[in-house]
């Protein structure tokens, strides 16, 4: 029996009918498309790799414990794979109106939780599938682990035949009992196990507990309510969605010239992006507050190969104030230096710790009541979410065609109208904008004027005599800093 983890089950109470928690990507490859038959057939040969995509989510009687996964019984492959097509020309514009429609429909809790669409009608002969997954089965490493998994690495790879499966029995609700509590109880003797080390080694231990408590009292402090401003407010159920790209070597070309890591490049275009937006809608930018929440992997060890979430998180409030990119990105890596010492990701990671302690009847009534809140009164003290997620740094294949581009989506919740997703691959930087439909329909400013913001940072490192100074930074510090 797999239960959830407590930031797993998190997603899942979070969810009503108008904030949707799902994730998901549109992938573009070259050529004529495959048949659906052939993508079927592809995605039924690799579904030993993923379990969760034939397992479905149960509760526990009383919420007594987390809610399980288990086998579905009734598992269809052809439910989860859809097939559409655009209408000609099939332009950007399309594609991405595509996008916001599906996204603005929940998954269906008594099935697994994903969906595969293959759409048809891109202009100049190409073609598309569009991945969505509910945010409770994986973050965003986790997602591109799953879009991995599911493609190819060489062109010629040929597809193999499904394994045999047979799904296995729902567990009776007093075993789902009796282990849940099993659980707990494992899991409380596990932390007590850390005490022995604890009282071993104390100065290490009491420079852990003030570091985490500092963190927490930085969260804490940085949660007062901004000034009002349009991207924060109510909700609907529906769902726009913007896209735009970059070259990482334009990334790489600006971070050695001003320094500062490839997150930090990316967060100050986005801060420009969200300035734009600002300004067009005629706000007053140079006094606006843009606290983003920014997801920080706190994955180490992915040797279980189960997907999951495994995030702790920064509040950092991006500088639109700056019209200069400049003056923004120098900034931007000042005051993310800063935070990363502020010990505030160490402390979401010892919360999520304590949530998995938690007995789930509590949260999950105060997740709900949350949520029922914000519905009369939005929370006014996260304006958006910004995630930066690493992605393979070469072509991946499906049936033989190559992808071309991985634009990926995040979604918004209760109080912040639009939230940003970025993601790299293959040499290529990817901005996904998801807006509200009635009141950041216009979320194209934002992706457009990111992307225009490296551009922007190229030509000034380009003209920037003496290119040559380099602070402290490893390319790998991008591959661990950022992210669902």
């Amino acid at each position: 029996m797999e239960r959830m983890n407590a930031l797993d089950a998190e997603f899942l109470h979070l969810e009503d009918g108008i904030g949707h928690m799902h994730i998901g990507a549109v992938c573009v490859f070259a050529d004529p498309p495959p048949s659906y038959e052939d993508i079927a057939g592809m995605i039924a040969a690799k579904l030993q790799l993923i379990p969760r995509y034939r397992q479905r989510v149960r509760s526990v009687p009383f919420e007594l414990g987390r809610p399980i996964w288990v086998d579905d019984p009734h598992f269809a492959l052809a439910y989860h794979i859809r097939h559409t097509a655009l209408p000609a020309p099939g332009d950007d514009a399309s594609l991405c109106r595509l996008m916001g429609r599906i996204m603005s429909q929940p998954l269906d809790r008594d099935r697994p939780l994903w969906e595969t669409w293959l759409v048809e009608g891109l202009d100049g002969g190409r073609w598309a599938l569009v991945f969505k997954v509910h945010h409770c089965m994986v973050d965003g490493i986790a997602g591109v682990g799953l879009l991995r998994a599911l493609l190819d690495l060489e062109i010629n790879t040929k597809v193999g035949d499904p394994e045999p499966w047979e799904p296995q029995s729902e567990p009776g609700a007093v075993l789902k009992v009796l282990d849940a509590w099993g659980a707990l109880a494992t899991s409380v003797v596990s932390s007590v196990r850390g005490v022995p080390r604890a009282l071993t080694h104390p100065s290490d231990t009491i420079r852990s507990a003030v570091g985490t408590a500092r963190g927490i009292a930085r969260f804490a402090g940085d949660l007062g309510a901004t000034p009002p401003l349009s991207i924060e407010g109510s909700i609907g159920p529906h769902r726009t969605w913007a896209q735009s790209s970059a070259s990482l070597e334009d990334v790489r070309t600006i971070r050695s010239v001003f320094g500062g890591t490839i997150n930090d490049v990316v967060l100050a275009a986005v801060s420009g992006g969200y300035r734009e937006l600002l300004l067009s809608r005629g706000e007053d930018a140079d006094r606006a507050l843009v606290r983003s929440l920014v997801p920080v992997s706190t994955r180490h060890d992915d040797s279980h190969g189960v997907p999951d979430n495994r995030v702790s998180t920064l509040l950092y409030d991006l500088p639109v104030q700056i019209a200069d990119p400049v003056e923004r990105l120098e900034l931007v890596h000042e005051q993310m230096t800063k935070l990363k010492a502020s010990h505030m990701a160490e402390a979401g990671e010892t919360v999520a710790a304590i949530g998995n302690l938690a007995p789930p009847m509590v949260v999950g009534a105060v997740s709900r009541m949350t949520i029922r809140a914000f519905h009369r009164l939005p929370q006014r003290s996260i304006n958006t979410v910004t995630t930066n997620v690493p992605g393979p740094q070469f072509p991946l294949y499906c049936l033989g065609h190559e992808m071309l581009e991985y634009r990926p989506f995040v979604p918004i919740s209760h109080g912040f109208r639009v939230s940003t997703a970025i993601l790299s691959y293959n040499g290529r930087l990817f901005f996904g904008v998801t807006g509200d439909y009635t009141t950041a329909s216009d979320v194209n400013v934002l992706a457009v004027a990111a992307s225009a913001g490296i551009s922007q940072l190229r030509e000034r490192a380009l003209i920037r005599p003496g290119k040559t100074r380099h602070r402290k930074t490893r390319s790998a510090t991008t591959q661990a800093e950022t992210k669902v």
